[in-house]
């Protein structure tokens, strides 16, 4: 299985061995080397190729059981979940990173509805009383299986669009056409247990572990475009992000 993945260990490097394990096993996992389903050799023999303590071997399995890619089942052995979605933390669509990743995601409009808008939305996107935005919900899936259930309003003097535009392509894009340059975004990631009606969207088991995100964005006008909350299977999909100290 080593040799299979191509895993190698260097001893010199400042890298822990346990986590070089568990890069070279992602690193399998991301590029589809190791699909879905895959199982792993148990953890003596993978120590044996490897030349590497138990221990060692054991602590690198349990950090990827933990982070939602592999699984172990009784009188099975370990098994690859998925490939995770791993979004950067910059200001672009979940539509635009899966494709520009190679994943061909498919959209179904939940709901959609072009109304005035409440207090709250009025005060988010500053917009006068009275006015009316696009509200809509929407399944985003990955290779036919669930990855995010999204809900935004979207202030209605930019682009019109409909529930067609929203199955075809993403919501970024719909408003690029429209004239709008992306300028930054306010976003807060969070997590929750899923409810009843989440767990039945996104084909996961009630009180599984989601991921959200709450983000308005703004155009380099100053004007401020729409507003979503989105929520994400959190075996399927994390945030990356860079940290530089000041």
């Amino acid at each position: 299985m080593a040799n299979t993945l191509g895993l190698s260990i260097d001893r010199s490097s400042p890298v822990p061995l346990y986590h070089q394990v568990v890069q070279g096993i992602e690193a399998a996992i991301h590029s589809g080397v190791l699909e879905p389903g895959s199982r792993l050799d148990n953890e003596i023999d993978l120590a044996a190729q490897l030349n590497l303590s138990r221990p060692t071997m054991r602590k690198a399995m349990d950090e990827l059981v933990r982070s939602g890619l592999l699984v172990r089942k009784r009188g099975v052995g370990t098994q690859v979940v998925s490939s995770q979605v791993r979004r950067p933390l910059e200001l672009s669509s979940l539509y635009d990173d899966l494709t520009n990743n190679g994943k061909k995601p498919t959209t179904e409009v939940l709901s959609f509805s072009h109304i005035e808008a409440d207090d709250a939305t009025l005060a988010i996107l500053q917009l006068p009383a009275g006015s009316k935005v696009y509200h809509f919900t929407r399944l985003r899936k990955v290779g036919g299986k669930p990855l995010a259930l999204m809900e935004n309003w979207v202030r209605d003097d930019i682009a019109s669009m409909d529930e067609a535009m929203l199955s075809a392509e993403g919501l970024y894009s719909i408003l690029r056409r429209g004239g709008v340059n992306f300028r930054l975004a306010t976003q807060r990631i969070g997590a929750v247990t899923a409810n009843e009606y989440q767990a039945s969207m996104l084909d996961a088991a009630e009180g599984s572990a989601l991921v959200t995100m709450e983000r308005t964005a703004v155009d380099d006008t100053g004007r401020h475009i729409e507003t979503g909350h989105h929520v994400y299977r959190a075996d399927s999909y994390s945030f990356e992000m860079t940290l530089v100290q000041r």
